[in-house]
């Protein structure tokens, strides 16, 4: 009798079929499957950029709100921005659909990242890579809003005192004043992510959280190093009100952090 049909198991494949999740694939397909990624981004980047400058005016006006409401505290000054160059209009334009476009399409650029590269993860790195996503979007909005909302008025603010103490004339342009809405939001909301990077740091056996404590105080000198960089002004309240959320984030880390080594400790019983 044949051998097949007294074992009829050695018919059956040994390896193992793919997860569910996981298209089997050859490399051109992952190529296409990248393509179609970079496409569906630029697609929804070009929309929104397209909208933002649809209404253009609009949108202006809603930059332009920490800047109008530091004047409306000093009444007997007139202070307008303008043009000092025939093409500064034309940047700002651009500036204005360009990062107002990356800023508006980034959740779903992040949804179609996730995307392509969940079938590559484990149903564990799944869990983990989720959450720290949707958490790093959430702490840029937060300090985005942070800057936009208080730092951006106080140093609009601390620039008028200085006017007013020289008896300077004001004459700024409309470029100054986004080149400063646009570093400190997208700064403040980049520096708002390294809560999620020391996290990450321990989740990957770099970092412990007992060292964390340890340098706290170290900590807190670097968080007002950092709030000195990225605030144009030498104003300490300034600088102030941005280290210390700063710190308040550090200390955060450092639960989660925690959280994260007692379910490593836990997951190797």
């Amino acid at each position: 009798m044949n051998d097949s049909e007294d074992h009829p198991d050695d018919l059956l494949p040994t390896e193992a079929a793919p997860p569910p999740r996981e298209k089997p694939m050859g490399f051109w397909g992952h190529i296409e499957e990248l393509r179609g990624t970079i496409i569906k981004s630029v697609v929804v980047f070009t929309l929104f950029a397209v909208l933002i400058g649809f209404y253009l005016t609009e949108f202006n006006r809603l930059l332009m709100w920490p800047f109008y409401k530091a004047v409306k505290e000093y009444p007997g000054l007139t202070i307008d921005l303008g043009t000092t160059t025939i093409m500064e209009g034309f940047n700002m334009i651009i500036q204005m659909c360009l990062l107002g476009g990356l800023a508006c399409s980034a959740p779903f650029i992040l949804y179609f990242i996730g995307r392509f590269v969940a079938p590559a993860l484990s149903e564990k790195e799944l869990k983990a890579v989720l959450p720290m996503c949707a958490s790093a979007f959430l702490l840029f909005l937060m300090g985005a809003a942070f800057a936009f909302f208080l730092l951006v008025p106080s140093t609009v603010r601390m620039a008028i005192e200085i006017n007013k103490s020289f008896d300077l004339a004001f004459r700024w342009n409309v470029g100054s004043y986004y080149s400063i809405l646009s570093w400190l939001v997208l700064g403040v909301g980049g520096s708002f992510e390294f809560p999620l990077v020391i996290v990450l740091l321990v989740w990957l056996g770099l970092v412990t959280t007992e060292f964390l404590r340890k340098y706290r105080r170290h900590a807190l000198v670097l968080c007002f190093i950092i709030a000195a960089i990225i605030t144009p002004t030498p104003d300490p309240f300034v600088q102030t009100s941005f280290a210390v959320p700063l710190y308040v984030l550090y200390e955060i880390a450092i639960l989660a952090s925690s959280r994260v080594e007692k379910r490593k400790r836990r997951d190797r019983v």
